[in-house]
């Protein structure tokens, strides 16, 4: 065996956070010219992993090996130097800089080398690999897809040899994907080693040519994908068999709940983030909402929710118009209303308070007296707790120290408790396990069969085909149209999300 045929090496890892052993004595090895998927449940350990490699922790015991040598990580320079660059979910740029810049920042300028001569070496890159970028297009102007190349080329221009990248397609249209996933396959076939963090296990089975399982801490497996299959790969993340089908029952009824007529709405910014949009939610149906980050999903929920002002337009609620309405005011409307916002700890919960503090947040108003009663909180604690799997040391500890998966299952259960007629819901499993994901999914389909209207805004366009009745996809503040999901295709939603097909005010 050729001494560097290993990019990396990690051999008996063990990282510990006081009493919680994060990482157990774990192998992993990335050789030159390979894409490894590192797959496992939330919890399992895989960013402690990663952030290991790039300088961020150091192990507690065990050894790293560098192209066949020991080496010693103690901070994110090191990492550098050694070749090692890590593209990270939430994207490190200077919005106000163009990509040029931001590539050039922060690097060492050789004497005699010019701003000309480093933009060659830029162009060249991009050359090789096949990017499609502009170069002196600023960083507020571009697409989440073209913010993620920059990040790309900032750590192959510093010399990377090895990447590693944290749910790189999270936010990405399929073609988007796919363009990415032929970058990746030209660095592969000029020798680098490339280590991807996905829950999507069709891209893991797309894109890799190995896949190391974590459980709970430990490496339980290292099998080439080639044979193997999503069923498999699941059960060893979880270490049991789970069905990998979402049921999508038939709508509960054809009534109409919220209208939604010619709708705009400015952000803070004083642009528009929803521009003149108009449809409708039924009783007992899931009508989902695609688009790539930042086409209004966020200002749509609040402005139905009560939490974002309306510039023009109308929200009907049974003919009811609940435009200029607080929360407080909607509830006293007679309108059971939920929102699971996408920031859980700022939004959704308070991150200081216990479980049964953040479920009492929803009925104290409702409850008459000077003293509140803690006991029927405490008593949906313990059904909740039971009923969806939450991991919790007790039921008065912060929220903030429970992992994201948990965090959600409190948040949409207090929500779903509470009875609604419309529920809307906000990247629900984003960053999820596949078992966390399939409870919530399970939890909605429930909620679906007794008549609730769902808004649901997803970013996994397999999920929103599979779990929705209709999807309706948004392209800077405007709808470019509303499909049929058994009948859509991602390849039909794509091309939507990229605004090719607008129709204003559709």
């Amino acid at each position: 065996m050729k001494k560097a045929e290993y990019a990396i090496r990690l051999k008996e890892i063990t990282k510990s956070f006081g009493n919680v052993v994060a990482n157990n004595k774990i192998n992993l090895f990335a050789k030159q010219g390979e894409i490894l998927a590192l797959l496992g449940e939330n919890g399992s350990g895989k960013t402690t992993l990663m952030n290991m490699l790039s300088g961020i922790y150091r192990p507690d015991s065990g050894s790293i090996f560098i192209y066949g040598e020991e080496v010693y990580i103690t901070s994110p320079r090191d990492s550098f130097e050694l070749g090692i660059g890590m593209i990270h979910q939430h994207f490190k740029l200077v919005d106000v800089l163009s990509a040029r810049d931001n590539i050039l920042l922060g690097t060492k300028r050789k004497e005699g080398r010019g701003t000309s001569s480093l933009s060659r070496g830029i162009e060249d890159i991009c050359t090789r690999f096949g990017f499609e970028i502009d170069l002196n297009k600023k960083v507020h102007n571009m697409s989440v897809s073209e913010k993620q190349t920059v990040e790309i080329l900032k750590v192959l221009y510093r010399g990377a040899k090895i990447l590693i990248l944290d749910e790189p397609t999270a936010v990405l249209t399929p073609q988007e994907t796919e363009k990415l996933f032929g970058i990746l396959r030209r660095m592969k076939e000029e020798g680098c080693a490339i280590i991807i963090i996905t829950h999507k296990l069709n891209e893991v089975l797309e894109i890799s040519d190995r896949v190391t399982v974590l459980r709970k801490g430990e490496s339980v497996a290292d099998v080439v994908t080639s044979e193997t299959d999503a069923i498999s790969l699941t059960s060893l993340m979880v270490g049991r068999p789970v069905e990998l089908s979402i049921n999508r029952p038939e709508p509960a009824g054809n009534e109409s709940l919220l209208e939604v007529y010619h709708l705009t709405v400015i952000d803070d910014e004083g642009k528009k983030a929803i521009d003149n949009i108009s449809f409708s939610l039924n009783a007992g149906e899931i009508l989902g909402v695609a688009g790539v980050a930042g086409s209004g999903q966020k200002e749509l929920c609040e402005a139905i929710a009560g939490l974002h002002g309306v510039e023009k337009g109308a929200i009907l609620y049974k003919l009811e118009n609940i435009v200029g309405k607080t929360p407080d005011e909607i509830i006293k409307m007679g309108i059971s209303m939920s929102f699971i916002p996408e920031d859980r700890l700022g939004m959704g919960l308070v991150a200081s308070m216990g479980i049964v503090d953040n479920l009492l947040l929803k009925s104290y108003r409702s409850k008459k007296g000077l003293f509140i009663d803690r006991k029927p909180p405490a008593e949906l604690a313990k059904r909740l707790v039971k009923k969806l799997d939450i991991v919790a040391s007790d039921f008065d500890s912060p929220v903030s120290r429970l992992s994201g998966g948990n965090v959600q299952k409190v948040l949409l259960g207090r929500e779903i408790e509470s009875k609604p007629n419309v529920l809307v819901t906000a990247y629900p499993v984003r960053g999820l396990d596949i078992n966390s994901s399939y409870t919530i999914y399970d939890l909605l389909n429930e909620q679906k069969q007794k008549g609730v209207g769902i808004l649901f805004i997803g970013e996994d366009l397999d999920v929103l085909l599979e779990l929705c009745d209709r999807i309706m996809v948004l392209y800077d503040g405007r709808i470019t149209g509303i499909v049929d999901a058994k009948s859509a295709t991602k390849d039909e939603i794509g091309l939507l999300m990229t605004g090719s097909k607008l129709e204003a005010g559709a």
